[in-house]
């Protein structure tokens, strides 16, 4: 592809982009503007005009599946060579080749999780923790290693910004805990994911030569998602830099959605003061979604404007006309998720893929009420944020196959057909099994990998791919040693091939992600925004996560919430205030999916704050999840949550009136029956009746 071809691919706005090769440059992209694209030709065009080399170019963002894709596209342009990595990777391969240059030996054993580090030290200084407390105080040491907070400052700079203490612990206590937590690692001779980036900005500081060296390598660089960096990544960046301003960064800040965790977009808007004299581009038409998607997500981000905060960059749509955005009341969370896996059947039997629809919610814990409903429903799905694809046994098992079937591949059959023949033998079949569970799990898995096979086959036969190591394939031809390599480096970045199934995800973990179809759950004030969003900073976030859900949808966008957390329980939710006045009239109540008696039957009086009901919950949830690892199941299977909640509130005594509880039925009822009755009795001090 020649230059001027590569700039005829390109919008005006991403035209400039390309172009813009020397000095700062700072595009402000909104969603589905194509900025990937501005970027990855903008380097392909500075490399095929000669002002870069490949090798001196380093493109950084956020997650290790963004950079996956950002080294596949700028290999299609023919910019193979070029650096493509998150932060983190790229600091821990330049950190692994001059520890032992600086320091000496090898570097230390970098920490997976900190639960047990984190764990000792809260016993040395003699603070009680429990699981959750543990998880919340690692969060909190990386929060403050991330915004270069030490041990010393922590209580003055958490009270500046009105931060309270994770799990109740006042600030001084945590700032004891943090040394501690260093002085564990020290002894144990291991690193956190934050000290490789701190060791490594420290190294460049205060080694000159090592600097150098860096800075004579990578003379331009990209930043992604530039909303998100935090001051520990700015940093490095500036230690990389060295006081030069090839820079190119990329952000949205209506997409900052991880303050939490320490990202900023402070840096992003201050660019152009920070590095006169920077060309600035914004990126505003947006191809991913139609009209009406663009409409509604303007009107969502606009209020940020009104409120005095900065102005947003306001979407304009390029595709054509779609559907228009369903809004839904339901009676319930069942109702909610039933109706939401009903309109996902019609959809799909429509022709809609189900790996091309999402259901968002803002919290993980909100998603098993949405796992029964699909499952139910016999409609396949997958939770993102759970167990990854290549870490999976049934996985790395097939990659094993593969590998040993690329050694001895018959060259006269092709390749997908080699594939397939392989995996017959770990579970796939041309037709899914007919259950769910483990078996159709397994399936989905090794049909993912079938998939992937059968897209490697036709780009070739097209004459257009180019396999994973850079090497250019002949014509007509995919190699089973293409595939596995291929499959290769997409493990080592976490890109797994796509899965048949509807994508369950809370709105964080959807971030950089887009469908044809995105169901947007749980819309009511005290889950978005979550009642833990109390300053004003906290629930602009909280916009900007809704937003961002907004603009994950092409085509398809249903918002919903439900009045009642249970089925007959009162209706004393109101919708999210961000819908306040983008809502269409909805004083006729919704009709509820559920054609059950509603819970409310069984006692008019029943009270969901009543302590007992609250024991009875907690005590029933620990016995259903005891009794879901014995039998190898999910929790769900035993009892839903909503079910565990109902019976919580009506406490039943009888077989009769557990019977009468929605969500349990007659198997229920024969097996677990006189279980579920003596943890009630239990826990509300009552005996059970047969």
């Amino acid at each position: 592809m020649s230059a001027d071809a590569l700039l005829d691919a390109l919008d005006p706005e991403q035209r400039a982009v390309a172009t813009a090769l020397r000095g700062p440059v700072c595009v402000l992209a909104g969603a589905g503007t194509g900025k990937t694209r501005a970027i990855t030709h903008r380097i392909a065009y500075g490399i095929r005009t000669g002002v870069y080399r490949p090798g001196n170019v380093l493109a950084v963002t956020f997650t290790a599946r963004a950079a996956g894709e950002m080294r596949t596209r700028l290999r299609g342009l023919g910019a193979s060579g070029v650096q493509a990595r998150t932060f983190h990777a790229a600091a821990l391969r330049q950190l692994g080749f001059f520890w032992p240059k600086v320091v000496g030996g090898a570097p230390p054993r970098i920490l997976d999780q900190k639960a047990q580090v984190v764990a000792e030290a809260a016993r040395r200084v003699g603070l009680s923790v429990d699981r959750v407390s543990v998880r919340d105080l690692s969060s909190e040491i990386e929060w403050a290693k991330v915004s270069l907070v030490t041990a010393d400052d922590y209580e003055k700079a958490v009270g500046a910004i009105a931060r309270p203490a994770p799990s109740g612990q006042d600030p001084q206590a945590v700032a004891r805990l943090m040394t501690s937590y260093e002085q564990v690692k020290t002894e144990r001779g291991v690193i956190d994911f934050e000290d490789v980036l701190l060791l490594l900005s420290a190294m460049l500081a205060e080694r000159r030569d090592v600097a150098e060296e860096i800075r004579e390598q990578y003379r331009y660089f990209v930043v992604d998602e530039y909303q998100d960096v935090s001051p520990l990544q700015q940093f490095l960046l500036d230690q990389w830099l060295g006081g030069r301003h090839e820079l190119c960064v990329v952000g949205d800040p209506s997409q900052t959605i991880y303050s939490f965790a320490g990202a900023t977009p402070y840096h992003l808007t201050t660019f152009a003061t920070t590095h006169p004299g920077a060309t600035v581009v914004r990126l505003v038409r947006d191809y991913r979604s139609t009209p009406q998607v663009v409409s509604l997500a303007n009107r969502v981000i606009d209020a940020t404007r009104r409120a005095g905060g900065p102005a947003p960059l306001e979407l304009r749509a390029q595709r054509p006309d779609g559907p228009e955005v369903r809004f839904t009341a339901y009676d319930d969370d069942e109702a909610e998720a039933t109706g939401v896996a009903q309109a996902i059947g019609r959809l799909v039997r429509s022709g809609v893929r189900p790996s091309e629809v999402a259901v968002l919610y803002r919290t993980n814990a909100q998603s098993e009420a949405f796992e029964e409903a699909l499952a139910t429903a016999g409609i396949a799905y997958q939770v993102r944020g759970g167990e990854r694809f290549f870490a999976r046994r049934d996985v790395r098992d097939a990659l094993v196959l593969l590998r040993g079937g690329a050694r001895s591949a018959d060259p006269t059959v092709p390749m997908p057909e080699t594939v397939r023949d392989i995996l017959r033998t770990v579970g796939w079949a041309e037709e899914p099994p007919a259950a769910r569970g483990a078996a159709r799990e397994r399936w989905d898995a090794m049909h993912a990998l079938v998939g992937l096979a059968d897209e490697l086959g036709a780009a070739a036969a097209d004459g257009t791919r180019t396999t994973s190591d850079g090497r250019t394939g002949a014509t007509g031809s995919a190699t089973l040693a293409d595939l596995v390599a291929e499959l290769d480096e997409r493990a080592a970045a976490q890109h797994a091939p796509t899965v048949e199934g509807v994508t369950l995800a809370s709105l964080h973990a959807a971030k950089g992600l887009e469908w044809d179809a995105v169901f947007l759950t749980g819309l009511s004030e005290g889950l978005l925004p979550t009642s833990l969003a109390e300053s004003a900073a906290a629930v602009a976030e909280e916009r900007r996560l809704l937003y961002v859900g907004v603009t994950r949808a092409r085509e398809h966008l249903h918002l919903s919430y439900a009045r009642s957390r249970l089925p007959g329980g009162r209706p004393n939710r109101t919708r999210s205030r961000f819908l306040a006045d983008l809502w269409p009239d909805d004083r006729r109540p919704a009709r509820s999916t559920s054609t059950r008696r509603p819970a409310a039957a069984l006692d008019p009086t029943a009270d969901e704050d009543d302590p007992r009901a609250r024991r009875v919950v907690a005590e029933l949830t620990r016995w259903r999840d005891e009794h879901a690892r014995s039998v190898g199941v999910s929790p769900a299977r035993v009892l839903t949550s909503a079910t565990v909640a109902l019976i919580g509130l009506h406490r039943p005594r009888t077989r009769e009136e557990l019977g009468r509880v929605p969500g349990v039925g007659a198997q229920t009822l024969a097996t677990l029956g006189d279980d579920v009755l003596a943890v009630v009795a239990r826990a509300a001090g009552s005996p059970a009746q047969g």
